[in-house]
């Protein structure tokens, strides 16, 4: 979430009469995040979350994500609703971008996940898998490792003036993972950026997940690895192997993983730090001129890349066979 396209007054009124939630009382940029534009909006009606769908976010996608977060609401996972207009359409038109407003859920992200998050947040994206599987909208992972060479050739240029020698280690990684990468894992509807500010705690207790504009069709278990990379790290760096093991076991106390979703994981978790280290190395080179914006360290995945390259098997990171 960030804010790269102002809005003025008058078009923001003019945008939100088209809905049946009062007039607008407040609206306030959200800087977090690098892909969309994000206000908080206050109306008559309520608080909301306002967005203008920007950079990755394609939008023949959109649909996609507005119905999924209406099964997945219809299935018992709480996360944010689309607002639809009078019209009975939830995606609209603001200052020339897809725009669209949805309920605002209670409840802030972590800042320093503990054991304590971890083992919740493996239940919830189990849930979520359980929850998709009936899902029938499709969406090809455009960041799977398909998408990564194309990554790795708009960035390669200007990695080593992030740090020395970045260039052909990530070009030696990216060879290994394309030739590595596993095939017919268990599959279905993934979050693919289940971070921690995108799951709200309230009272110690989770209380929702936010930002679907990555979901998408891929393994269940690379949304696993994506989330062992994002929750389970210390800010020194070093693996948190207990957080590991709450993750998975979380997880696996909903959906057991498979014996080749078990084989497949090391790999898994390795895509997923390359993954966000490129589309970090990507924004960090190329932030636009003037953006409300903080561009998150590639090196902090370079670091868990690393960790993960030591790793050849499930148990070294918290599966407990």
């Amino acid at each position: 979430m960030a804010v790269y396209t102002e809005v003025s007054d008058e078009e923001l009124a003019a945008f939100i009469s088209l809905y049946d939630i009062g007039g607008v009382l407040s609206v306030k940029g959200i800087a977090e995040g690098v892909e969309n534009s994000n206000f908080l909006l206050r109306t008559e009606g309520g608080t909301f979350i306002l967005t203008l769908y920007e950079k990755r976010v394609k939008a023949e996608d959109l649909p996609f994500f507005i119905a999924l977060m209406e099964h997945l609401a219809q299935h018992g996972l709480n996360c944010p609703q689309p607002v639809r207009n009078r019209s009975g359409e939830a995606l609209g038109q603001l200052a020339d971008r897809a725009a669209a407003i949805v309920t605002f859920l209670e409840g802030i992200g972590v800042n320093r996940p503990t054991v304590q998050h971890c083992g919740p947040v493996g239940e919830v994206l189990a849930q979520l898998h359980l929850a998709g599987a009936d899902f029938k909208g499709f969406r090809a992972n455009a960041l799977s490792v398909s998408g990564w060479r194309p990554l790795f050739d708009a960035a390669k240029d200007g990695a080593d003036t992030v740090t020395p020698g970045l260039r052909d280690a990530t070009a030696a990684a990216l060879a290994d993972l394309e030739q590595e990468w596993p095939q017919g894992l268990p599959s279905g509807v993934i979050h693919a950026d289940l971070f921690p500010d995108n799951v709200f705690f309230l009272k110690g207790e989770l209380s929702g997940l936010i930002d679907f504009y990555f979901a998408c069709n891929d393994f269940y278990a690379y949304d696993l690895a994506i989330g062992l990379n994002a929750w389970c790290f210390e800010k020194d760096g070093s693996f948190n192997m207990t957080k590991g093991r709450a993750m998975i076991a979380g997880y696996q106390s909903l959906r057991v993983l498979t014996p080749a979703e078990v084989a497949a994981l090391p790999i898994l978790c390795r895509g997923a730090a390359l993954r966000f280290m490129l589309t970090r190395l990507v924004d960090w080179l190329n932030v636009p001129p003037g953006a409300l914006v903080r561009p998150k360290d590639p090196l902090e995945y370079y670091r868990k890349l690393r960790f993960f390259q030591s790793a050849d098997k499930a148990t070294d990171f918290g599966y407990v066979e």
